[in-house]
């Protein structure tokens, strides 16, 4: 079986400007807020990207924020996975155990359907066997 590996970190926030703030002061990262549109998500560059925003050094990874909710999943860390297929990669999730968490159209509504991050790719949230969340994510072409 080949390995799918991660690519992505996300983590919340209850103050957006305070965790920017946080990240750029402590570790000199860069923070993109992508708007209400996007949900107020916020990229985190962690380290050198190349013009496409991809990472320079293999091994490193960029991240992420969200806006924290009530929902317990949103209050822990969470890795994001690249796969090649990620329907293929939801049934395999399923066998071994694991529930589809789904994801947010973009009018706010819950679909346990892969959404189509704009640039990016299908993404879908999903639940491990520990209760961990992780996200899958199926890339657009390069």
């Amino acid at each position: 079986m080949k390995m799918s590996p991660v690519v992505h970190f996300e983590m919340g926030y209850n103050d957006k400007d305070r965790m920017v703030k946080f990240y750029e002061t402590a570790f000199g990262w860069k923070a993109q807020p992508m708007g209400p549109e996007m949900g107020n998500y916020v990229v985190a560059q962690t380290a050198e990207t190349d013009e496409d925003g991809m990472v320079k050094t293999p091994g490193n990874i960029n991240g992420g924020f969200y806006q924290k909710t009530e929902n317990q999943l949103s209050l822990a860390p969470s890795v994001v996975i690249s796969v090649d297929d990620i329907k293929q990669a939801v049934e395999e999730v399923k066998k071994a155990g694991g529930k589809i968490l789904g994801g947010m159209t973009a009018d706010g509504q819950r679909t346990m359907e892969p959404q189509m991050i704009p640039g990016v790719g299908l993404w879908v949230s999903i639940e491990d066997t520990e209760g961990n969340r992780v996200s899958l994510l199926q890339p657009n072409p390069r």
